[in-house]
């Protein structure tokens, strides 16, 4: 008995082509990048993701809120944004209280992305990056920018 087009796959599966599925797994393309920021106030943590709001759309745990506290002090904020979404808008220098304690993870393109986008609002120390095979960490230091970005 001949097998037709319509016996050779499962119906609702689709088949590609081998050199379609090379090209989507050689890109390693990851859009998110998870910030997690420490050693700061809320108004500080929602000073930066303000920023990257603005820039990128927010996939993650939603950022600082305006309510007062009535918990002991949190000592971390995390938010993941995704790179390839949002309003891609450019926000102005905004001022911190202090140093604010910044970790970057995601793909490479995206990281370099997002710290690239808080140099334009916060002077920005690198402290270390940890590359894997496929993302990377990077670890800033964020404080008040004093003039312009060149």
């Amino acid at each position: 008995m001949a097998r037709t087009s319509q016996d050779a796959a499962p119906r609702g599966i689709l088949e590609a082509a081998p050199e379609e599925m090379i090209d989507v797994y050689d890109l390693h393309i990851d859009t998110d990048v998870t910030v997690q920021l420490s050693e700061c106030c809320r108004e500080d943590a929602r000073a930066v993701f303000d920023v990257l709001d603005h820039t990128y759309r927010l996939e993650g745990l939603a950022p600082p809120g305006t309510q007062a506290e009535t918990v002991p002090a949190t000592t971390v904020w995390t938010a993941t944004f995704d790179t390839a979404g949002g309003r891609h808008e450019q926000s102005s220098p905004a001022p911190l209280t202090g140093m604010v304690g910044a970790v970057l993870s995601g793909g490479y393109h995206a990281v370099d992305e997002v710290e690239k986008v808080l140099a334009r609002s916060f002077a920005v120390q690198s402290v270390e990056s940890v590359s894997g095979d496929q993302e990377t960490e990077a670890r800033l230091l964020l404080a008040t920018r004093l003039t312009a970005p060149a």
